[in-house]
């Protein structure tokens, strides 16, 4: 019951977390949208622009002053909360899937690195992250916000690659998230929200707003603005183990970014002209050659292993005993004898080895304890369901070896050459 109660616990956050995300980035892709879209010739005095809009079936007239009206309207909308709510549903999120079972979903497969350092090290790389980019947004750096731009990219991609040593490839593209997430609602409540109640209380104190404090908040707007793509991709990542699960899984996040980026640029310079239309199809071109770059190599049984999630067996053992699964024995610890290149493989073997390292998680009834149902709903029961998700098993234990999840079952490498030459030989079952 444990793991089903854990499941509907994971099921719960995550929805809180997509529903008040969806809340935050579409404000803020609207406001953006808005400030870029403002009629600004000859605007009415006091103001900086106005914009008419038609939506569901009715007309907006919406204004924008340089700073504020001569006198506070009663009623003022302010834009928070989905902020708040995005960023704390996602850190328990980050304890429920990571944290909780670190020894598993954390910590990367080979890695002397004990949970709670591994815990440490993603909660303080969140606050630091932060620091630092306050730090270089006060500095006359920010004064230079392309040159500011370039520099954090190459933080949080150095940040990427730091995590893909310590980290498995899930839990290195979700921490990179988390951090990209606390600058954001770090932006939010540091520097957005104190500029716009220092402005509402000079306007109540018949003062002048200092006109610092609110182009400081523009400005991490439009760095949380840049921010939500590459984002929303580390959100959903998690289904395609060819980006997270390759070797150079940073340097795939790092070109991902950087097309996000564009593709936003794109969106926030469009009504100003078409110079950067370009932008689209150079991210989908982007796209096509991460993917032909990214596409698994078939290696003979006897290449070298290639994959990061690779562990010695004394370190699998160890994973194994940490998560409460009976050590294999010796006999099972040893590497299967693979077929030479070029000779038939036998599916009684390769059935054997699904059977022992796989169908403990994937099965109609699993025995591992961490879960009540098969994953995603994938089962390795039947030889049928095997040849059937013959391109999956392939790509989760062969071309990327995230599977075993921490090799806690300790498939062995030869085991891996022998399910990868069954496949690469059409995955016959007869």
């Amino acid at each position: 019951m444990e793991a089903h109660f854990t499941e509907w616990l994971n099921l719960g956050i995550r929805w809180i977390h997509m529903i008040t995300g969806i809340a935050w980035i579409g404000a803020s892709f609207y406001f953006v949208w808005l400030e870029n879209n403002l009629n600004r010739s000859n605007p009415r005095e006091g103001l900086s622009g106005d914009l008419w809009a038609i939506h569901g079936g009715g007309i907006y007239h919406l204004e924008k002053y340089k700073l504020a009206p001569p006198k506070m309207p009663e009623n003022l909308h302010w834009f928070k909360w989905e902020a708040y709510a995005t960023w704390l549903s996602g850190v328990a999120l980050l304890l429920v899937v990571y944290y909780l079972n670190p020894s598993l979903y954390l910590v990367k497969p080979g890695v002397e690195l004990s949970p709670a350092m591994g815990i440490a090290i993603g909660l303080g790389s969140m606050a630091i992250s932060y620091v630092i980019y306050h730090f270089l947004c006060d500095s006359p750096l920010g004064k230079r916000p392309a040159l500011l731009g370039a520099v954090l990219f190459v933080l949080i991609i150095a940040a990427a690659y730091g995590f893909s040593q310590i980290f498995s490839g899930r839990a290195a593209y979700i921490h990179v998230g988390a951090i990209i997430g606390t600058i954001m609602v770090g932006n939010v409540f540091f520097t957005i929200m104190p500029a716009q109640r220092a402005l509402v209380k000079a306007i109540e104190e018949n003062r002048e707003p200092d006109p610092v404090l609110p182009a400081k908040g523009l400005l991490r707007s439009r760095h949380n603005n840049y921010f939500t793509l590459p984002v929303l991709f580390i959100m959903i990542s998690n289904h395609f183990p060819s980006t997270y699960g390759s070797q150079y899984n940073w340097l795939i996040l790092a070109g991902i970014a950087i097309l996000a980026v564009l593709v936003r640029h794109y969106f926030n310079t469009r009504h100003d002209s078409s110079k950067y239309v370009w932008t689209l199809p150079a991210a989908a071109l982007g796209m096509i050659c991460l993917a032909y770059v990214t596409a698994p190599i078939h290696r003979s049984p006897t290449a070298a292993p290639v994959a990061a999630a690779e562990q010695p067996a004394s370190a699998t053992l160890a994973k194994v005993e940490e998560v409460g699964e009976a050590p294999a024995t010796a006999e099972q610890a040893a590497p299967s004898e693979a077929p030479a290149a070029g000779s038939g493989v036998d599916f009684a073997k390769v059935e054997s080895v699904i059977h022992e390292r796989c169908t403990v998680c994937h099965s109609a009834s699993p025995t591992s304890p961490m879960f009540s149902t098969a994953p995603a709903g994938f089962m390795l029961d039947t030889p049928e369901q095997m040849k059937a998700q013959a391109a999956k098993i392939h790509a989760q234990t062969v071309a990327t070896q995230i599977m075993p999840l921490g090799n806690i079952t300790q498939m062995t490498q030869d085991e891996r050459d022998l399910i990868g030459s069954w496949i690469a030989k059409g995955a016959q079952i007869n």
